[in-house]
This record gives C-alpha cells, structure tokens and sequence, in this order.
C-alpha cells in the first residue's frame, strides 16, 4: 500500500544511465514520496534524493527488495559479456523473470520494464509503427533475443496477475553526456580516442543504406518513466524524437562530408573487431541496427502528456561532447574515462567483462 505521502518506488538498475535520470525525475514528483535504488554494485549517487541498496536481480531476494512498493521500476541491464551470451542471459532474462515474479509475489500494484525498439521484428521501409507492431526481435544478437523473450514472458504474466499494472517502454537509442564514457566502453572500446572525437571536428560521416535510428535524451527518456508511475496507465509506449537520424542527417548537422559506405563493409569490420576482442559490440548488434522499424511515439505523447524535450542533433552533440571530455558520474556503471580504466578494459578482456 502507499503511504499517507504518496508513493513508494523501487528503482532496479538505478546507477546506469536511465536510471540516474528516472531517480532524478522521480525525485521531482510531488506523489513520490520515497525512492528506493537498487544496482549491483555499491553506489549512492544522490543521497539526498533516494535509499540505496546492493543486490543483484539473478541472484538475491528480490522479494525483500519490492516489499511495500508501490511501483517498480526495472531497468537492470548487462551489455557485456557479448562474448558469453549465457551471462547475459542469466541477468537479463532469468534476472528481470525474478524481479516480475516478486512483484506479483509482493501484491506491488505496478511494474515498468524497460523493453527497447529492439524488440520489434523489422518494420515497413517508410513507415512508422505503433506499439502494436510485433515483438519477435531479431535473432543474430542477444540484446534483441533478450528483449524479444521477456515481451512474450510479459504476456503471460500479465494474463496471470491482471491485478498489476503493467507499463513496457520502448524506446530508441539513449544518451547523455554523463553515459558517453560508459557507452563507449560498450560499444566502440578502449582503442577510440576521445581527443579526436568532437562535435565541430568530424570530416566524414558515413552513408550506409538501411542504417537510420531514432534517438532520445536520457532526461526525456526518465520523464516518460516518471509519468508512468504517476499516472494509471498500462502497456507499452514507443519513446524517441524526431527526426531519426542517418548519415545524411550527421553529416548536415556537424558539417562533415557524407561518404556511402557497402554495409558489407561495415559488417566485415565489426566482426574482425569482434573476433579480435577489439570492439565490444557484436556483429549481430550491427544487423540489428539495420533491421529496426521507425516507431510511432503518438500514444506516449496522448496517455502521458509526453513530448522530448531535446532534439537529436541536441543530443548528438551533448554525447560526442561527453565522448571527448570523457564524461561520467561517481556509480561504478558510469565511471568516468582515464588512463588507468582503458588499461583495466584490456585487462579484463573488451567485450568478456560482466
């Protein structure tokens, strides 16, 4: 039940780059009265505004964890290792199965999950889809595997426990600047240099036929989240701003020379990187990029008073600012770039760290 203030919410996963800014967010709802933060690893980022506690979804009780909740918001997710799809599996599915189950098990009234455009099966080339597009994902990667099974999972819980109130996101791609070190350590590597990426200093960008994607401020993203638990909605909501961007796109916003490039090429690089454990993003990763639909974000704008603040080009440059100053916050997911944890990526294997 929630108290006489307002409400309890549980956040899992919340050192990561959404759930800093769901934290913030919740924190500025007049209903919110507590915040729970749950990560992994020891952190807390914002002691004036939420409760942190240690526990990882695969493996602790996460019954104790959602007890007295009001919400739950579950935003628990591992990228790597992309070489060992079993680890990923372990958190990512078999962990967030645990989380809706103690949420069922505890009476919580409602869970937000956070599904991703990844989900969807490829879409119509020209076209928008809406949240009733279907969610079989596309199979060459896990990330999308993962995201594909647990919507399906969904399903049947929530013909199981009717009783709560369930919200699925799915948004496009997610940045800010303090994600920027934390995301190319899990995507691009070690080996990039953050001095010779800047916004005002690209030459080139690259014009790869089907490669278009629809991007999002995190501090957008966690509003979205934020009037989700307020508001008595249920279901998914597609969550990106417009227009989606491409290498003609990149290539007018920083003034750079579009160059077309085969995706073949692109596709052969990043599984040499790969194989090599020189990038940590996988070659499925690549085809699946290729294969997303342009989604409609109507019903985000209609059922949660929802319009992103920020527009891609905002975002795009915010990033590759935080790209070149090596930009981060003080939780261990978000760590900022420096020598010594380059070296420590190498150590500990790019692309095999969990």
């Amino acid at each position: 039940m929630s108290s006489p203030r307002g409400l309890k919410v549980v956040v899992i996963g919340a050192t990561g780059n959404v759930g800093t800014s769901v934290v913030d967010a919740l924190a500025r709802e007049s209903a919110v009265a507590e915040i729970v933060g749950v990560a992994r690893r020891p952190s807390n980022p914002n002691p004036a505004q939420a409760t942190f506690l240690t526990a990882d979804a695969a493996h602790d009780d996460m019954n104790e964890i959602v007890r007295g909740a009001d919400v739950v918001v579950h935003l628990a997710w591992l990228f790597q290792p992309t070489h060992r799809p079993q680890v990923t599996w372990t958190n990512n599915v078999l962990g967030a199965i645990r989380v809706f189950e103690a949420v069922a098990d505890e009476s919580v009234p409602a869970l937000a999950y956070a599904s991703s455009v990844a989900a969807y099966s490829p879409g119509p080339s020209g076209a928008t889809v809406d949240e009733s597009w279907p969610t079989h994902g596309w199979p060459t990667a896990a990330y999308p595997r993962e995201k594909a099974y647990l919507e399906r999972w969904l399903d049947a819980y929530e013909t199981r426990h009717p009783s709560v109130r369930v919200v699925r996101m799915r948004p496009g791609f997610i940045f800010k600047r303090e994600s920027a070190t934390s995301q190319r350590r899990l995507f691009l590597g070690p080996l990039l240099p953050r001095r010779l990426v800047h916004p005002d200093r690209i030459p080139l960008a690259p014009l790869v036929d089907d490669l278009r994607v629809q991007v999002l401020h995190t501090e957008d993203a966690a509003a979205a989240y934020a009037a989700a638990v307020v508001k008595p909605v249920r279901g998914a909501f597609n969550l990106a701003a417009s227009p989606p961007v491409d290498g003609a796109f990149l290539a007018q916003t920083f003034g750079a020379r579009g160059v077309r490039v085969a995706p073949a090429i692109v596709r052969s690089a990043v599984a040499a990187g790969w194989h090599l454990h020189a990038i940590p993003a996988s070659p499925g990763l690549f085809e699946t990029v290729l294969q997303l639909p342009l989604m409609n974000c109507a019903r985000a704008r209609a059922e949660l008073d929802w319009i992103p603040r920020h527009a891609p080009d905002e975002v795009l440059r915010e990033f590759l600012l935080g790209l070149h100053d090596g930009a981060g916050l003080p939780t261990p997911p978000l760590i900022s770039d420096t020598f010594a944890n380059r070296v420590r990526e190498f150590a500990t294997g790019v692309g095999q760290r969990a």
